[in-house]
């Protein structure tokens, strides 16, 4: 009953401040010139800014491409567009008390990959208007750059060697996760999409008892052929394997199940809270989009990153992939748009936190590697944005070292609720909305793994690393050294530093921290005599 006059009252509220404020001026992102209002329809195009299209970034956000063209169109070229900041502004105390919260995820999106931060390829206006008026976590990271194992630790928030080490492997039934702790809240649960957590790389049925306890469950364990994608699952209307849903997607996958999503959100009832999570394939390979992306995109276009190797048996399949690559991004990116103005059209956008995140990166080409599981930067950092419900914000980014284990308590903590002592992560959502409590301890450094050996595309050996808040990476193999980089001078990581003697102390330094980590998280890993 508290919650419903709540929420009533805050939409009356919305009513009333949008008559009495007939002039609403953006106090936000005066330094590139333009924002984005919440209720600015998307589309299928690249954002207009004229100077460079779909590549302006976000303030605060560092570039990765130096030579990027930023947007310089005055101000007053965007009068349709300057509008909402002040309005959630004044409305900044007033916090939902039982927020709806949405997870949009893809498979393998690197945090490169996105127009804010400076990637020319890259066509995406919604997340970059989610960055522009959302928190970005510029250091978000896959604390273990594989599918299952992300997939494992981001429901449960244990580390890998606690959850899911290997991909394939299926995630033990008894432990708890992020629908068990809404569902004890009295939420609305729901998963459509990819799961890969049932111990198959292959298109399997999902049983029930393995579905993580979502009260919807619309998914399919693994399937890498985006035209050809059959679901099942249940739904909280009590059908269950008796009586299974059953459909094959008719049309692109990513465009089916946002569909799903946007019919789910649209049968909600006020005052019934949600949490629901649209998990996609793209832009995994195969490389594979609608036919007006693909034509957008040609590998002679494409520009590559400095430290991809230019040798043709590098160079050419990493073009040819990326054309495809970028095409799906779109195509997700123009998803994410229909959701976040699907919640504007219900009126639930003030009332719903939107994550946008991958599982892990994808290498194409860096340093010689394809695919993930490797701790360079291409496959261990990932897109991580939340658009916070109805806008107001505790900052502009965070820095902080943003794991794979944070996403569940953070998810929580903007809803009001503890983090579960089952939990190993960090609730990061005082970096995201004002009044929530500041973490116990601030972290210096996150934790990454390959817990399993693997011998496809990457480094075949089991490795623990820490990448630190200051813009360090420390990796080391059993028994000795891997590599140590100073990204603040060496974004694309082109100089090893692990076997240097001018670096003793920071290597000596830096395997400390490490060291904690493995002892602190009960991890089992032989680290090298310096």
């Amino acid at each position: 009953m508290v919650f419903t006059v709540q929420i009533r009252w805050r939409r009356t509220l919305r009513r009333i401040g949008s008559r009495a404020l007939p002039a609403r001026t953006c106090l936000n992102d005066s330094r590139r010139g333009h924002s984005f209002s919440g209720s600015e329809k998307s589309s299928r195009r690249a954002h207009d800014c004229p100077s460079n299209p779909g590549a302006c970034p976000v303030p605060g956000l560092i570039s990765e491409y130096p030579d990027s063209e930023p947007c310089h169109q005055p101000r007053a070229a965007y009068p349709d567009k300057l509008k909402n900041c002040v309005a959630r502004s004044m409305r900044a105390s007033l916090i939902v008390a039982m927020p709806n919260v949405i997870w949009i995820f893809g498979d393998q999106h690197r945090a490169q990959a996105m127009g804010h931060m400076g990637d020319e390829n890259a066509r995406t206006p919604n997340l970059d208007r989610m960055a522009a008026r959302g928190v970005p976590f510029r250091h978000a990271i896959s604390g273990c750059p594989w599918c299952t194992p992300f997939r494992g630790s981001l429901l449960t928030s244990r580390y890998t060697h606690r959850a899911t080490q290997r991909t394939p492997q299926a995630l033990d039934t008894s432990l708890p996760t992020i629908a068990d702790a809404f569902n004890d809240q009295g939420y609305k649960t729901a998963w459509f999409g990819k799961w890969h957590l049932v111990g198959s790389n292959k298109m399997e049925y999902v049983p029930r008892e393995a579905r993580g306890r979502f009260q919807t469950w619309i998914g399919y364990e693994n399937n890498n052929a985006q035209y050809d994608c059959w679901v099942h699952g249940h739904d909280e209307n009590g059908r269950d394997d008796s009586e299974p849903l059953t459909e094959k997607l008719q049309i692109y996958e990513t465009d089916a199940l946002t569909n799903k999503l946007l019919e789910y959100i649209k049968e909600q009832k006020p005052g019934n809270p949600f949490f629901s999570v649209l998990s996609v394939q793209p832009p995994h390979d195969p490389y594979v989009a609608p036919p007006e992306y693909l034509e957008k995109y040609s590998s002679e276009s494409v520009r590559l990153r400095p430290n991809v190797p230019g040798i043709p048996r590098i160079e050419e399949p990493t073009r040819k992939d990326l054309a495809g690559y970028y095409a799906m991004i779109e195509n997700l990116d123009w998803n994410v748009g229909r959701v976040l103005d699907a919640l504007e059209e219900q009126g639930l956008s003030e009332e719903t936190h939107v994550f946008f995140f991958s599982d892990h990166g994808d290498s194409h080409g860096s340093h010689g590697h394809f695919r993930k599981s490797n701790p360079y930067e291409e496959a261990l950092r990932i897109p991580c944005i939340v658009l916070p419900a109805g806008g107001t914000r505790s900052r502009q980014f965070s820095d902080a070292p943003f794991n794979h284990v944070d996403f569940a308590p953070t998810t929580l903590g903007l809803c009001g609720i503890d983090k579960p002592e089952w939990m190993d992560g960090t609730d990061y959502s005082s970096h995201i909305i004002p009044e929530r409590p500041e973490p116990v301890k601030e972290l210096k450094s996150a934790y990454i793994q390959q817990c399993v050996r693997k011998r496809f595309q990457s480094v075949n050996r089991t490795w623990r690393g820490i990448r630190t808040n200051d813009g360090w990476k420390y990796v080391c193999l059993e028994g000795q050294p891997l590599v140590m980089f100073d990204l603040n001078e060496d974004p694309y990581e082109t100089l090893n530093l692990a076997f240097l003697d001018s670096h003793n102390n920071k290597r000596e330094e830096l395997q400390a921290e490490l060291a904690g980590w493995i002892e602190r998280t009960d991890d089992d890993f032989p680290l090298p005599e310096l």
